[in-house]
């Protein structure tokens, strides 16, 4: 019988493994996927963005702030650093305070973390679906596809279901909820958004630098700059992952929500009114589909004149009718676009909700309901922005646990 077994070969299971197995535990990982860290591997274009230098409590979400608050207490950014230097990784600090492994690679990341695992004897099988879990007396039973196993201590580290294609799956919650434990509805985000809006295909391919704005039923407006993509679809980018998390809780509560676009955050209003009105010419028969072309990608154009009804008219009429100039300006940096859904969870990095974190300990990651039952990364209602913040999170739970159980 193994000391300590963890469900899941992903960032949090395979930390909680090692610091477990440090503290003379024998420990066995159980993977269902017939390779290690899948997702640790697709991870930052495949560089790994392994952590954050400024882990803030506004960068995480959960239906229970409190315990964000109490998880972090005493694991900083350094934590994580001097625990990837004992394992021989080191790291290089990027802007917006991203963090990668010196070698730019994932796969570093993930082959020195097994290297780890081999150091200190822990057990790694791939391929093994877990199908029930029991507690029986003081003891875990672990049913899988090639046969049983059993343990005092319980790791489920399985993560959630986003991007199945990398072996997301629910069977962690499952798992949870026929334990009884209490579980958060979960929903994709970091994702891209989908849109109702008709003739979508012409603005497909244009990215741009924008600012994004989604007010929200209470009021609130919140905003994120970056790249904004439009495509096929609906649209995507950095700003449109960073801002999904709200849309899709605003989703929750009506079916239709609308984005507003700037598609040109580094000008006010007036600045941009003023660089046209001196581009203007006031006997000029050219089209505003060509002259705003000298301004803007010429996919965004009709979009932006049609709601207006200026798609037919010229430079010269303009001149001669300032407010129909105000009202393309007032367009460009208001932009509205329609959203009605997302990508779901193939689309996602990660998804939302799981084990209610009002029922495990933030000290220790052990379950209240049961003693020697623990749940790490994302299988808990905790997620965070993009840029480190959700590695993060893993690691500490890895931490944590493996240094109570």
């Amino acid at each position: 019988m193994y000391d300590v077994i963890v469900v899941g070969a992903g960032a949090s299971g395979l930390i909680t493994a090692i610091v477990s197995a440090r503290r003379g535990k024998k420990v066995l990982i159980l993977e269902k996927n017939n390779k290690i860290g899948k997702k640790l591997l697709a991870t930052g274009n495949g560089k790994c963005n392994i952590t954050n230098q400024r882990p803030t409590l506004e960068h995480y979400y959960s239906n229970n702030p409190n315990f964000i608050k109490e998880f972090f207490e005493g694991y900083s950014y350094q934590s994580i650093k001097q625990f990837f230097k004992s394992i021989g990784l080191e790291v290089i600090e990027a802007k917006e305070g991203k963090v990668f492994p010196m070698s730019l690679q994932a796969s570093s990341v993930v082959e020195l973390l097994v290297a780890e695992c081999a150091q200190l004897d822990i057990k790694i099988v791939c391929e093994l679906e877990v199908q029930q879990i029991k507690k029986i007396k003081n003891f875990y039973e672990i049913t899988h596809n090639k046969g049983i196993e059993k343990t005092e201590a319980l790791v489920v580290a399985t993560g959630n279901i986003s991007a199945p294609q990398l072996g997301g799956v629910d069977s962690g919650i499952s798992f949870a909820k026929r334990l009884g434990h209490n579980i958060i509805k979960p929903f994709p985000t970091l994702v891209q958004l989908t849109s109702p809006m008709k003739r979508l295909e012409r603005m497909a391919g244009v990215k741009i630098e924008s600012r994004v704005t989604l007010k929200t039923k209470d009021g609130k407006n919140i905003q994120k700059q970056g790249d904004v993509l439009f495509t096929s679809y609906g649209i995507s980018g950095l700003a449109i992952l960073d801002i999904s998390r709200f849309v899709m809780v605003e989703l929750l509560k009506k079916k239709n929500i609308m984005l507003t676009i700037d598609l040109m955050p580094k000008m006010s209003q007036d600045q941009l009114l003023a660089l046209m009105r001196k581009s203007l010419v006031k006997k000029s028969s050219k089209p505003l589909t060509i002259w705003l072309q000298g301004f803007i990608n010429k996919k965004l154009i009709l979009p932006i004149l049609e709601p207006l009804k200026l798609q037919d008219e010229t430079v010269g009429s303009l001149f001669s009718n300032i407010k129909n100039l105000e009202s393309i300006v007032s367009k460009i940096k208001s932009f509205e676009f329609e959203v009605n859904g997302s990508r779901g969870y193939k689309g996602a990095e990660v998804a939302t909700g799981g084990v209610d974190t009002k029922e495990i300990n933030p000290k220790t990651m052990e379950s209240k309901r049961h003693k020697g039952l623990y749940f790490t990364g994302e299988v808990l209602d905790v997620d965070g922005d993009r840029g480190g913040f959700n590695l993060h999170f893993a690691w500490v739970c890895g931490l944590r646990a493996g240094g109570n159980i």
